[in-house]
């Protein structure tokens, strides 16, 4: 998918050091206010170190893509299907599992172009709904995916270290 000013592209496992910074930095910016650096930092040990960021790269059913600006990642998405999935009771779906911009570039499209190349991915691989968890704190993000026609649809529960925090179950039903 490409626009004016960005392109998508698959993240290629010898982009793993970008990956891990990108995921790491945003992250951060996204939760460290509302989070102990203790959970903060066990997250991103377990989820984003090179070899776990590795092997989710050689997983057929696991899809990560760069958002690019001026050639440079601005953002990601980590999309799931079968069993990567981190909920089994969503046969039959599309995961988005982490959809990240970078905060210079809040505010410029780039979250809703990745959400269009979900939705492009559903649709090519003929899945017909699009799920996702997201905190139940996080006001705006909930307000984007409502805006772009997902609804709530049960709870999910998430850890954060040591904390269990408590995501809302977000679907999309995806038309050909």
């Amino acid at each position: 998918m490409q626009g004016d000013e960005f392109v998508i592209v698959p993240v290629d496992s010898s982009e793993i050091g970008t990956l891990q910074q990108l995921a790491e930095e945003t992250f951060r910016h996204t939760y460290a206010a509302h989070n102990t650096p203790e959970n903060m930092d066990s997250y991103v040990a377990q989820h984003f170190n090179p070899a776990h960021l590795f092997e989710e790269l050689g997983n057929p059913e696991i899809h990560y893509y760069f958002i690019l600006k001026d050639h440079e990642p601005a953002g990601y998405i980590k999309l799931n299907q079968g069993k990567s999935q981190t909920e089994s009771r969503f046969p039959n779906s599309l995961e988005i599992e982490r959809i990240y911009v970078a905060a210079p570039f809040h505010g410029k499209g780039l979250g809703h172009a990745l959400l269009l190349k979900s939705i492009e991915v559903a649709k090519e691989k003929k899945i017909p709904y699009i799920w996702l968890g997201v905190w139940d704190r996080n006001t705006q993000a909930i307000a984007f995916y409502e805006r772009n026609g997902f609804y709530k649809d049960g709870i999910h529960p998430f850890m954060l270290g040591d904390e269990p925090q408590r995501d809302y179950v977000m679907k999309l039903e995806v038309h050909s």
